[in-house]
């Protein structure tokens, strides 16, 4: 989660530099808006991501039994 809080913290500086640059607002305004946008789909592709990642995992865990021990097991 630590990239959430980096993601967090970029888009705070981004949305402050667009607030206090009246000369270039405009520019700044659309700079975070195509932030916002990318963040938003990367967010949602890393959460598809780590939903199939838990999918497979369940599917090869019960393959398995939920685990085992050794080759002496039968």
């Amino acid at each position: 989660m630590l990239w959430l809080h980096y993601l967090i913290a970029v888009l705070r500086v981004r949305i402050d530099r667009a607030r206090n640059a009246p000369s270039r607002g405009a520019s700044a305004v659309e700079w975070v808006i195509i932030t916002a946008i990318i963040a938003g789909v990367a967010l949602g592709l890393a959460t598809l991501i780590k939903n199939l990642v838990a999918g497979k995992e369940g599917e090869i865990t019960s393959n398995f039994g939920g685990g085992g021990g050794g080759l002496n097991e039968q």
